[in-house]
């Protein structure tokens, strides 16, 4: 396609949807002599999230528009800005923002052999480029530098010199990664003016710089990835984009700040070219827009409800994530997820989860002593009309008790004999005269009647053996989890059956040695 474009056309390709361009001139010297060599960084720091599939549309306009594109991995700019990105989990982040980048490239049809990967280690510990630094560093001010990474670099009261150094590095990178022009946000224009006015004094060229516009998160502020509510995540599930974009800001007839009205714009249009409103018939039925100016008028005359286009995006938000999610399902890219992103680091804690039963212990999964147990025998309560469980054997010395409600839901002959999982720490208590010392986990979904099921462990499981939460497997169970602290609430939550029937803790699969931890037919139950 690109062979067949003029440089005007090929110029209106790279600049559409941009808020602004330095050296447009340069740009459009460059395409009457050859092909635009531009690159993208971005800082391995938290997990990318929905807004990236912004800078990724405009990629797509670059490739299609026959431009040279580079990606940079900046590691060392994501240690640098107030070491947001700790040194030990450097290598597993690029590893990670390798992997989710490509395949929301992939999702969104972009194809990968017309593009470069850096990582910026490969290149910045170099003689050459540290002592550009240095020469660098003696031209550069104090406030220049903090001024250029004011929007940029975590603005703290007393900053590292890390942090001052970013904006050196960034113009830096320009010269060596042989480019003649830098795409990005708004946010980082002082970097890119830094850039201008200091790469000539070192003896290299100036470049262009693209710059795409902030688009807002779900608060109507900037979208962020240490912003939980603001955002949306790229692994998130369907259920947790509905409740994300239920909560989010989308006044009617607001067009300012409207992160919904924006990803429209930004994303869905130039990647697909038009946009479906879904509506209920009796509103005039399903309409499909070839313009984004229309659904913004539309929207601002309150001819499109807020409810629907929320409901619309959800739809188009969902086709680009469904890809990006079934990557992620391989074991491979599970482990490598919690190894870039651990709960400890998560949290804000300075070290692994090591010991446990502190309170000062983070809410990490591996605090459960779950166990995978066998039940002996059941018997009628004396002072209830139901079951309990009289034995469970979960490979200790003597079994344990559980006096369990759900049990009610379950016949005996289903449950006699049978393999089941049991949390084993939680402090014994009375229950209508009968001591319970542990708890039974059971998939259910609510309604009338309640839907309830044991969990079931691998085939060929022993009573004793320990389960675990894919990730996890190295932190220690608490011997007796605090009542006062709600450590098993909290994790609770977070327990959902899969819709393959698989047990999960944020996504991530309870398991044994043997495999995973399942349920007959409760698909998206809760877990208690």
């Amino acid at each position: 396609m690109a062979d067949q474009l003029s440089p005007d056309e090929k110029l209106n390709l790279i600049t559409r949807n941009l808020q602004e361009v330095l050296g447009e001139e340069k740009v459009k010297q460059v395409l009457q002599e050859r092909e635009l060599k531009v690159y993208w960084g971005t800082a391995t720091t938290g997990k990318p999230h929905v807004a990236y599939f912004v800078p990724m549309s405009k990629i797509a306009d670059f490739l299609k528009a026959g431009c040279e594109v580079t990606i940079l991995f900046a590691d060392l700019h994501a240690y640098l800005d107030n070491m947001k990105a700790p040194w030990e989990l450097l290598e597993l982040r690029v590893k990670y923002y390798e992997q989710v980048i490509k395949a929301m490239l992939e999702s969104i049809g972009v194809p990968l052999d017309k593009l470069k990967f850096v990582k910026g280690t490969d290149y910045q510990l170099s003689r050459e480029y540290t002592l550009d630094v240095y020469r660098l560093s003696s031209m550069v001010t104090e406030h220049d530098a903090k001024k250029a990474g004011a929007e940029v670099v975590k603005q703290v009261e007393h900053p590292l010199l890390s942090g001052l150094l970013y904006p050196g590095l960034q113009a830096l990178d320009e010269e060596y990664l042989k480019v003649d022009a830098q795409f990005g946000g708004v946010d980082q224009r002082k970097i890119f003016t830094l850039a201008e006015k200091y790469l000539p004094s070192l003896g290299y060229a100036k470049r262009a710089h693209l710059m795409n516009p902030m688009v807002p998160g779900l608060t109507g502020a900037k979208m962020s990835s240490s912003e939980e509510e603001s955002k949306i995540d790229l692994l998130d599930t369907k259920e947790d984009v509905k409740k994300k974009l239920k909560k989010a800001f989308c006044e009617p007839g607001n067009i300012q700040n409207n992160g919904v009205l924006s990803f429209v714009k930004y994303v869905v249009f130039p990647l697909r070219g038009e946009f479906c409103v879904k509506r209920d018939p009796k509103w005039g039925g399903d309409k499909i827009y070839t313009d984004f100016e229309e659904v913004e008028k539309e929207f601002a005359e309150e001819t499109i409800h807020p409810g629907d286009l929320k409901a619309s995006v959800e739809v188009a938000l969902n086709q680009l994530l469904e890809p990006i999610r079934k990557k992620f399902e391989s074991p491979e890219l599970r482990k490598l997820t919690n190894s870039a992103y651990p709960i400890w680091h998560n949290i804000g804690c300075q070290q692994p989860y090591v010991t446990a039963g502190g309170d000062n212990d983070e809410l990490a999964p591996s605090r459960l002593d779950i166990r995978v147990g066998k039940i002996v025998s059941v018997e009628k309560h004396p002072d209830a009309d139901s079951l309990y469980l009289e034995k469970i054997d979960v490979g200790e010395a003597e079994p344990r008790t559980v006096v369990s409600g759900l049990v009610a839901y379950i016949s005996q002959e289903d449950l006699q004999d049978r393999m089941v999982l049991v949390l084993c720490n939680l402090k014994p208590q009375k229950m209508r005269g009968i001591e319970s010392q542990a708890m039974l986990l059971c998939a259910s979904i609510e309604g009338e009647p309640r839907r309830v099921e044991p969990l079931d462990p691998p085939e060929g499981s022993s009573p004793g053996e320990q389960v675990f939460v894919e990730g996890y497997e190295n932190g220690k169970p608490d011997d007796k989890l605090n009542p006062k602290k709600k450590v098993w609430e909290k994790l609770q939550v977070d327990l959902k059956i899969s819709d393959e029937c698989v047990a999960q803790w944020k996504d991530n699969h309870l398991m044994t040695k043997l495999g995973q931890i399942t349920c007959k037919t409760l698909k998206g139950g809760n877990i208690s």
